[in-house]
């Protein structure tokens, strides 16, 4: 499957972000949302685990970029004692928006207006490729879990 030539916006910049760092990666794009790891799964025919939710968080009030297995959930208070977090929610769609440029459901691990703090969760190292959105709800892109860490600077730690 080759990439389409007319890239949403969104995953316009994300293919920037990719050239820039030497990966020539294909984004897809899917006919239907793929905003939940099930869906995404079953649209790209891999098992959940494999995909890779971009979730941002607020540490301490701060925004951060966690990458997660579609697997599992993230165990807040596992997480924050992880990183050394006193506290750690779910941001709101606004503070997403604002600090990715992308809609919940379409985060993908680069493209933001300037890098999150991002951690990747230990449990992706598992699956090649692992799936992630690619700016939009229905662009897609596999990534090696090398090229992830490359491409966020990434700290692996368990989340769950």
């Amino acid at each position: 499957m080759t990439e389409p030539d007319n890239l949403p916006a969104r995953s316009r910049l994300v293919r920037e972000h990719l050239t820039a760092a030497g990966i020539r990666n294909e984004i897809r794009i899917l006919p239907d949302s793929a905003r939940t790891a099930a869906l995404a799964a079953a649209a790209i025919g891999c098992e959940v685990g494999a995909i890779g939710n971009s979730l941002v968080l607020l540490a301490d009030g701060a925004p951060i970029l966690v990458m997660t297995s579609g697997a599992h959930r993230v165990d807040p208070d596992v997480f924050a004692a992880g990183i050394g977090a006193d506290a750690v929610v779910m941001a709101p769609a606004d503070v997403v928006r604002t600090a990715t440029g992308q809609a919940i459901g379409g985060v993908a691990p680069v493209g933001h207006p300037a890098p999150l703090r991002t951690y990747l969760d230990e449990q992706l190292r598992d699956h090649d490729p692992v799936w992630t959105a690619a700016g939009t709800p229905h662009a897609v892109m596999p990534l090696t879990f090398s090229q992830l860490q490359s491409l966020t600077g990434g700290e692996t730690i368990r989340v769950a």
